[in-house]
């Protein structure tokens, strides 16, 4: 970057690392962001391992390891290029978006809040979509820009399951077979 703080180039004096350069939360829940240099460390260990510890259930303890020794690597290796760290809002719901009107131009404008922001693998910033209601015209200008990697259906469902942990930490049962649900489907 220019160093001048105007936030162009700033994005190439990050070092080339996953995480984040602070601690956080993903609603009420503790998320690690120390750095690391390769996604599939960082996801397995800081995000679906944390999870799965934080919950504390054998049996979902014991369907993941497979998916995070053998199934995860194997759907991360199937990305067509290489997986670089992209800034993520890191909780995008439906509940954390909203428009609004900007007096001066009449233009209606997007805000988001209520981050859990970190670097990561960009396609992790949908794993929360369950609870998000893209319509098909977000997918279709999104793909334009971002066009969909193979694989990316298993990985979403990977993507997902972080959410669905959390949630079952958070909120209880409701979110137990979701959880599970994805982790038999990947054994």
């Amino acid at each position: 970057g220019d160093g001048d703080g105007d936030g162009d180039g700033e994005e190439e004096d990050r070092p080339p690392q996953f995480g984040f350069q602070v601690e956080n939360t993903i609603g009420a829940t503790p998320q690690p962001n120390g750095w690391m240099d390769s996604w599939l460390a960082f996801y397995r260990d800081r995000r679906l391992l944390h999870q799965l510890e934080l919950a504390g259930d054998a049996k979902l303890l014991r369907l993941a390891d497979k998916v995070l020794d053998q199934r995860l690597p194997e759907l991360l290796e199937g990305v067509g290029k290489e997986i670089k760290p992209s800034i993520l809002h890191g909780d995008l719901w439906s509940g954390n978006m909203a428009a609004t009107r900007e007096k001066r131009t009449g233009l209606d404008k997007a805000v988001i809040f209520d981050p859990a922001c970190y670097y990561g693998h960009s396609e992790a910033e949908f794993g929360m979509s369950w609870c998000a209601n893209f319509t098909e015209q977000f997918w279709g200008a999104y793909r334009e820009i971002v066009p969909e990697e193979p694989g990316w259906k298993e990985r979403w469902e990977l993507y997902k399951l972080y959410h669905y942990l959390n949630h079952f930490n958070l909120f209880g049962s409701s979110y137990y077979y979701q959880c599970e649900d994805i982790l038999r489907k990947f054994n």
